[in-house]
């Protein structure tokens, strides 16, 4: 004999389980979306991080030699800003020291146009001592002073945890 409950038991999902298993992931992808997001943006700044070595090699030969900060790109004995540029910048700008990064070329559209400036930190009257480099808003470390402006204006999110 065939037990007829049984085989109305096992038809499978009902429209409603399967609205609500659409919901939860649904809900579930809202909330993985904006993390996905801050970090890619994260990943494109701390990569172009590394073209600042430049700007920062050609500061801390000036600093050393002089014991003055340079005040601009030509002082500093580097290309002119817009001549230094990459996949993600389109600029670095040397101003009385600080290091400004502008974002453009095939940086995400969040980005284009935003800045990240890189501080020389020094220890007064001593250009022996090496330059430490404060990103963004970072603390300043004790019995250091910092140079220069910060025109960074890219949301925290997005900074690399060596910025924050």
């Amino acid at each position: 004999m065939i037990n007829r409950n049984a085989w109305r038991t096992s038809r499978g999902f009902t429209l409603l389980e399967i609205c609500i298993a659409v919901a939860i992931l649904a809900i579930l992808a809202t909330m993985a979306v904006p993390n996905l997001l801050d970090s890619y943006m994260r990943t494109q700044v701390k990569e172009s991080l590394a073209l600042s070595d430049l700007a920062k090699r050609g500061v801390g030969v000036v600093y050393a030699g002089t014991g003055e900060m340079p005040v601009n790109n030509t002082a500093a004995g580097i290309p002119e800003a817009n001549k230094i540029i990459s996949n993600l910048i389109s600029a670095i700008n040397v101003d009385n020291g600080a290091i400004t990064l502008t974002f453009g070329n095939n940086a995400a559209s969040n980005l284009k146009g935003k800045r990240l400036t890189l501080r020389p930190a020094i220890v007064a009257d001593t250009p022996q001592v090496p330059i430490a480099w404060i990103c963004a808003a970072k603390r300043i470390p004790d019995g250091m002073t910092v140079k220069g402006q910060d025109l960074t204006d890219i949301k925290p999110a997005w900074l690399p945890i060596e910025c924050r």
